[in-house]
C-alpha cells in the first residue's frame, strides 16, 4: 500500500490529559504519529493549536480523521489549507438584549458558522460587543454579511477585522 503523510492542527482545551486522549485512539487507527507540535508556553486561552504529522494509507488517514471528528476534535487546517477560521466584530450603539440574541441567531443560521464568545460592555447610552465567531473555510463574507445586516438594521456601528 501506498503510505502517505498529512499535516493536521488540531484545537485541544488548555488541561491536563488532552493530548493523550486524542493521541493514544489516534495511533490505534494504525497511523503512524511521525511529529507533534504542541506549544503551551504561549497564551492562546481556553484551546491550545497542537500540528500533528501522521502517516498511513489512505484508508487509515481517513480512519484516523474519522476518529478525530468522532472524538469532536476540531480539525482548523489540513495539509495548509485552512478547515474554519475565527474572527471578531465589535457592535458599536444602543445594544438591547434582542440585539444580541437576533445577531448570534442570523450567523447561527449559516451553515458551519457559530459563536463562540460574546461579551458586552455597557454604559449610559453606549454599548459595545464584542463577538467571535467560527465558519467553515469560505462561509466568512456569509457571517459578515449577516453580521452587517443585523447592525444597519440596528443602526449599529459594526467594526470587522480586515
Amino acid at each position: 500500500m501506498f503510505q502517505m503523510r498529512l499535516n493536521l492542527v488540531i484545537e485541544l482545551r488548555d488541561a491536563p490529559g488532552q493530548l493523550v486522549s486524542v493521541l493514544e485512539p489516534l495511533g490505534s487507527t494504525g497511523v503512524n504519529i511521525v511529529t507533534v507540535i504542541h506549544e503551551r508556553d504561549r497564551e492562546y486561552g481556553p484551546v491550545v493549536p497542537v500540528q500533528l504529522t501522521v502517516e498511513g494509507d489512505r484508508e487509515t488517514l481517513d480512519a484516523a480523521i474519522g476518529r478525530l471528528q468522532e472524538q469532536g476534535v476540531n480539525i482548523i487546517e489540513m495539509d495548509g489549507a485552512p478547515l474554519r477560521e475565527k474572527f471578531t466584530t465589535i457592535l458599536i450603539g444602543d445594544i438591547a438584549e434582542g440585539d444580541l440574541q437576533e445577531t448570534v441567531e442570523a450567523v447561527n443560521s449559516v451553515q458551519g458558522a457559530s459563536v463562540l464568545d460574546l461579551s458586552l460592555r455597557m454604559s449610559e447610552g453606549r454599548s459595545a460587543a464584542r463577538i467571535t465567531f467560527e465558519a467553515e473555510h469560505g462561509s466568512r463574507d456569509e457571517v459578515l454579511r449577516r453580521i452587517n445586516e443585523a447592525a444597519m438594521e440596528r443602526n449599529l456601528l459594526l467594526v470587522s477585522e480586515v
